[in-house]
């Protein structure tokens, strides 16, 4: 057996690219990009083991240059789709892990692939979720950015494991509303701050206050706000008043998205944290991709008014 890193490389996005374009168009475009990744793997030393219609499943003997790979891609991804129109745009997830893999009649097969096919799953669009494994193979001094999620339920694992997100921005104001701290120095949407948000789902609609903070959100019976989906985590997201400002904390499992009022942009969460603003929704524990999603609309009101 060889110790490998093995790599899932999903597309998103794929739904709006069919409706776009049409079914045939569509189809090329998707193997035209699964191919362009196989093809970056391959140049930077990797071995495609075989192409999942929308994804790349690939394995790495160099851990190093297979997390470097990952970020490349997603950088290049972001370029490559830059001046495409919303609805035709596609989003690379990952899902890396590390350990022994018996390759056999050109597949493999081990604990190592299956963990990453289940990171790929709780990945979202833009994101690269390594094991605990792949990060303790890692050498350097900083060049490679990383945090630590902590620990997720996996699908067929007894017990919970630690996961981390590879960060693959050049840049950190993208994630001005997902920093860990300084929250409080965000500036509100207008000079009237909100005391309240009002949350909806389906025919579930409650008004709370900052005194009733904090709020959870879940599908277990001690949440304030109930979303009953087998998608969302019993505890699943956290609202909290800091100063003048409601933050919305992910402790989920599988994610939470969430989008303001007006603008096109979707913030992913993963054990992390949002400032909210204004009015929008958030999708718990499925992207606003899936039509299924269970979506939770927030606004804010101030009693003063």
């Amino acid at each position: 057996m060889a110790v490998l890193t093995i790599v899932f490389a999903d597309l998103t996005g794929s739904t709006g690219l069919f409706e776009a374009l049409g079914n045939a168009k569509a189809a090329e475009v998707v193997t035209r990009t699964t191919h362009w990744i196989g093809k970056l793997f391959q140049s930077r030393g990797g071995r495609v083991i075989k192409y999942l219609g929308d994804g790349v499943l690939a394995s790495f003997g160099d851990n190093q240059a297979a997390v470097l790979a990952m970020v490349e891609m997603q950088r290049m991804q972001r370029e490559r789709s830059g001046s495409l129109p919303g609805m035709s745009k596609m989003q690379i997830k990952v899902g890396l892990a590390r350990g022994e893999v018996v390759e056999q009649d050109g597949d493999c097969f081990g604990d190592a692939v299956n963990m990453a096919s289940r990171l790929s799953d709780l990945s979202g669009a833009e994101q690269i979720f390594a094991s605990e494994s792949v990060i303790d193979a890692l050498y350097g001094d900083g060049e490679i950015n990383y945090r630590n999620l902590g620990p997720m339920d996996i699908r067929g694992k007894s017990e919970p494991a630690i996961v981390y997100r590879i960060d693959w921005q050049r840049e950190t104001t993208s994630e001005i509303m997902t920093m860990q701290a300084g929250l409080e120095t965000v500036g509100a949407p207008s000079s009237r701050l909100p005391s309240t948000i009002e949350l909806t789902w389906r025919e579930h609609n409650i008004l709370f206050e900052a005194m009733d903070m904090p709020v959870f959100l879940g599908r277990g019976n001690d949440a304030q706000f109930a979303v009953l989906d087998p998608r969302v985590s019993r505890p699943h997201a956290r609202l909290d008043r800091r100063g003048e400002l409601f933050v919305l904390s992910d402790i989920s499992s599988y994610g939470t998205w969430v989008r303001f009022a007006g603008s096109s942009a979707v913030i992913s969460l993963r054990r992390q944290e949002c400032v909210l603003l204004d009015k929008g929704e958030m999708a718990l524990g499925a992207s606003f991709d899936d039509p299924t999603a269970p979506i939770v609309s927030f606004w804010f009101t101030n009693k003063n008014n």
